[in-house]
């Protein structure tokens, strides 16, 4: 069974695209009857984006003050947490080490959201035209290769201890099919967090768009057939979205 009573990815105005302080996320997650609550605001390192869609340095160390006094002020309450969701950059490893070794983290979540193609750095889970149509003009089915292989590539190099929404990449291009070749380096991928400990996110942001979470169900089947371990998150964006679609988690058929 998937255990719902952490959220363990919530993210903040920090974030550049989100809204809400930490404040009021912690609020609603003990509105909602939750035992915890865990920030997993966004790491990038190198990214030649046109907008900025993480926290700069100076954010980490605000995120970290503001959590300690939240969890002095909540914490007979609600057992909150600060991790971190490192974005993968191959071009950028040691930087993006280097960054992780300067904090204590209670979770850090693996993902991959921009990749570089002709020089610029594109958004793989952005529904933004500029972003699509650069990712359609190389092909949908190569740059999900590219995907799940940096994807494997980071789960051996960096520190992490979860892996946030696998299949999540180009969700917004219609008609998308995994190939039996992705099938095969997904696999590679569940064999890679099962060897080193990390969990699989179940990341419920998934179900307005598509009626399951990231990753698929076929895939959450295989994860508990290799007898990895899973952990929610709603990979809330508003306060309200804490905890959202959690109730589906209780009768996914695992």
């Amino acid at each position: 069974m998937i255990k719902t009573a952490v959220d363990h990815h919530v993210h903040t105005f920090l974030c550049h695209h989100a809204v809400g302080t930490m404040e009021e996320y912690v609020q609603a997650a003990i509105e909602c009857g939750l035992e915890g609550l865990v920030f997993l605001e966004h790491l990038e390192i190198g990214i030649n984006y046109f907008e900025t869609t993480w926290l700069t340095e100076d954010d980490f160390a605000s995120y970290h003050q503001e959590g300690r006094r939240l969890r002095g002020k909540y914490g007979d309450q609600i057992n909150i947490g600060l991790g971190v969701e490192v974005g993968y950059n191959p071009e950028r490893v040691d930087e993006l080490k280097e960054f992780l070794a300067k904090y204590r983290w209670d979770r850090v979540g693996i993902s991959y959201h921009f990749m570089e193609v002709a020089g610029h750095h594109y958004n793989l889970l952005s529904r933004k035209r500029e972003n699509m149509d650069v990712f359609r003009g190389v092909g949908v089915s190569k740059i999900l290769d590219r995907y799940f292989a940096g994807l494997l590539d980071a789960i051996c190099e960096l520190p992490g201890n979860v892996l946030c929404h696998l299949d999540a990449a180009l969700r917004h291009h219609p008609g998308l099919c995994l190939s039996p070749h992705h099938l095969e380096q997904i696999e590679a991928i569940l064999a890679a967090l099962l060897e080193r400990n990390m969990a699989l996110e179940v990341n419920t942001s998934g179900f307005p768009l598509r009626n399951e979470p990231y990753p698929a169900l076929a895939i959450i089947h295989q994860a508990v057939a290799l007898g990895l371990r899973l952990e929610a998150g709603s990979d809330a964006h508003r306060p309200e979205d804490v905890g959202r679609y959690f109730s589906n988690l209780s009768i996914l058929p695992v």
